[in-house]
């Protein structure tokens, strides 16, 4: 780790980027992409405020490096298009009922965003051989969309409803893949699993959310003998 005003003097062609943006280019969380940093894993610069600055080459090398390369990586993609598309054909109606019609747009956009954030999570998850740190990475993108619900409005109930539906969506695609395609019977077991498990991490952390805005509960009243 160096100073940017150093980097910068060394390669002056290179592309800097925030934390924020270089999270988004690799569609993490903020947090997962300064546990790395800090691990050693992806190198970074300070400015002289303090604030870390990532070179795009090195973000490039790092997104490529760990793309996943096996054989069951075209099941995956083949399930994440089939559940995509799914999804976006049934969300236009149910984004006009219920506590969604009353967002505006700049909300909309965030939820959506969070979507596409959650689409590629679980795309990486199903794919990874363990992928612990990728239920980290669940947890707070689950924060994140319970913290968004809560701002807009949403009751507990309905947060967890749009996780449902998005949870459907993966399942029904899972199901139609193995129906259609030649799919063994264990990869399709594994799928269906690995996207309980990330889902389950997912709500439960929406939850929690809301569960820490709840008064705690009134300690039961001592009934004094007459």
């Amino acid at each position: 780790m160096g100073t940017l005003g150093e980097m910068s003097q060394t390669h002056p062609k290179e592309t800097w980027l925030s934390l924020k943006q270089a999270a988004a280019q690799l569609n993490v969380h903020a947090a997962t992409l300064r546990r790395w940093a800090d691990s050693g894993e992806i190198p970074y610069m300070l400015t002289p405020g303090g604030h870390r600055r990532f070179a795009q080459s090195d973000i490039q090398r790092f997104a490529e490096s760990h793309r996943v390369a096996r054989h069951d990586v075209s099941l995956a993609e083949a399930w994440a298009d089939r559940a995509m598309t799914r999804a976006r054909q049934e969300l236009p109606e149910r984004s006009t009922a219920g506590w969604l019609a009353a967002l505006d747009e700049p909300m909309r956009e965030r939820h959506r965003a969070l979507g596409r954030r959650l689409m590629g999570l679980t795309l990486q998850y199903v794919s990874a051989d363990d992928g612990a740190h990728l239920l980290d990475e669940a947890r707070l993108l689950g924060k994140d969309y319970g913290e968004l619900s809560k701002m807009a409005g949403a009751s507990l109930k309905d947060a967890l409803q749009a996780a449902l539906f998005f949870r459907d969506k993966l399942l029904e695609a899972t199901l139609e893949l193995s129906e259609t395609a030649k799919v063994r019977p264990g990869d399709s077991a594994r799928l269906v699993k690995r996207i309980n498990v990330l889902l389950n991490a997912v709500q439960l952390a929406i939850a929690e959310v809301y569960a820490a805005g709840l008064p705690d509960a009134t300690p039961p009243r001592k009934h004094r003998r007459a």
